[in-house]
């Protein structure tokens, strides 16, 4: 009886793993397209919480964007994965990369500054 009980676990256990495996493969592929569409690219891993983690993602050209994984070993794997240069955290000359535009500026400032309100 415990033997089939631990041989069900192992096979769960097996599932998930693989799971976890192909969605970071996703991920790396989307993060690869990315890298591909900016002329390369760095990252950063942030904890979600029980959501997951976030990968930020800022191109050569600038440009940014983010991926949400449902786990922070999932993100680490897919940056691990897609071969780009990966940071401890969102600081310094890697932050200062990023390009921003009026849409940023508007929705970062806009409720302090006058810009357009969040209120319906």
């Amino acid at each position: 009886m415990a033997e089939t009980a631990e041989a069900e676990t192992q096979q769960v256990d097996g599932r998930r793993a693989a799971r976890a495996e192909r969605g970071a493969a996703r991920l790396a592929k989307q993060i690869g397209a990315f890298a591909k569409a900016h002329g390369g690219a760095e990252g950063q891993v942030a904890y979600l919480g029980q959501m997951g983690a976030r990968i930020v993602l800022v191109g050569e050209d600038g440009e940014w964007g983010d991926l949400v994984a449902p786990s922070y070993e999932i993100a680490e794997s897919a940056v691990r994965k897609s071969g780009i240069t990966l940071h401890e955290s969102f600081d310094g000359e890697f932050a200062a990369k990023v390009r921003t535009g009026p849409y940023e500026w508007s929705r970062m400032a806009g409720i302090q500054v006058g810009g357009p309100s969040n209120a319906a």
